[in-house]
């Protein structure tokens, strides 16, 4: 599943075509001037979603003179916005799934707050602590978790219908020993995720953003790797995977050139046997899709 912290503001559908399609077609909109009223507000919602999905990086005008397409001001507030790993789009939470959110996410779904989390308690124990990033439907989570029962999971993700899929596989399985944080990871590790204290971080298939021009929206970055590695304990291991080529170059060079990691394997490691491999993996292996995991571990 793509950690895909890594949803979508799905492009605009026509939204001329929703307000004019039972009108008959005009030669000229002077015949119906509410055609231009139309036309302005289409105008406005595009505008709007692109002040919603703007980068700054993007801002270099279309003739090539770097110069803003949005006026100064509204470009000086979105410069202070940061690059996004994902995008949060809305999905159908199944009758299960709300029933699980409802009766278990009390009890599982740890509320976020910009201070570190007193996990001992959340967990009623002291144990070995690894964090997921995008878990998305959350069977991997689950079956990791049953088959490591000493362990504790904090499982990140901000999309609802994988949040009530996990809580439900906790409910059918008895699960103990995970917790559910549906927020962004960055800002769970900034605040409420100490230093030194986790034993292992798990990210699995993230969103590669496979066109060139989105690739610095990926979440394998050095300022995200050193900020994982402030968290993890001397000895705490880093494990991702992902069937993307490309994405699998970059995590290996970025993850190498992290100073305060070292590299279990030579090069890509061989998948570990607490990793499952998904239905989704083992058809694109039948296909002849690659898939590549990395094991780095804290100096």
């Amino acid at each position: 599943m793509r950690a895909s912290y890594n949803g979508h503001y799905r492009s605009f559908p026509s939204y001329r075509r929703g307000f004019d399609s039972h009108r008959p077609l005009q030669k000229s909109s002077e015949s119906r001037p509410e055609s231009r009223l139309g036309g302005f507000l289409v105008s406005r919602i595009c505008f709007q979603h692109r002040l919603m999905n703007h980068d700054p990086q993007d801002d270099a005008g279309a003739d090539g003179n770097d110069q803003p397409d949005v006026n100064i001001a509204e470009n000086a507030t979105l410069r202070h916005r940061r690059i996004r790993s994902f995008v949060t789009r809305a999905g159908r939470v199944s009758p299960g799934q709300q029933r699980a959110i409802d009766d278990l996410g009390p009890r599982y779904v740890v509320p976020y707050t910009p201070q570190p989390g007193d996990w001992d308690a959340l967990f009623g124990r002291q144990a070995p602590r690894v964090l997921e990033i995008g878990f998305g439907m959350g069977a991997t989570t689950a079956e990791i978790a049953a088959a490591r029962p000493g362990d504790d999971f904090i499982g990140v993700e901000v999309h609802e219908p994988g949040v009530g899929a996990l809580l439900k596989l906790i409910g059918e399985q008895g699960l103990g020993n995970i917790r559910i944080l549906q927020h962004d990871a960055v800002e769970v590790l900034e605040h409420m995720i100490a230093p030194d204290s986790l034993d292992g971080v798990h990210i699995y298939f993230p969103d590669p953003w496979h066109k060139a021009r989105h690739h610095k929206r990926r979440l394998i970055q050095p300022k995200f790797v050193a900020l994982l590695v402030s968290r993890m304990k001397p000895g705490g291991y880093i494990h991702l995977a992902t069937d993307w080529q490309n994405y699998a170059e970059q995590m290996l060079e970025v993850l190498s050139a992290e100073p305060a990691l070292e590299n279990t394997a030579d090069g890509y490691a061989p998948r570990p046997e607490f990793r499952p491999v998904t239905k989704f993996e083992r058809r694109g292996l039948r296909l002849g899709h690659g898939v590549w995991d990395l094991m780095f571990r804290r100096r």
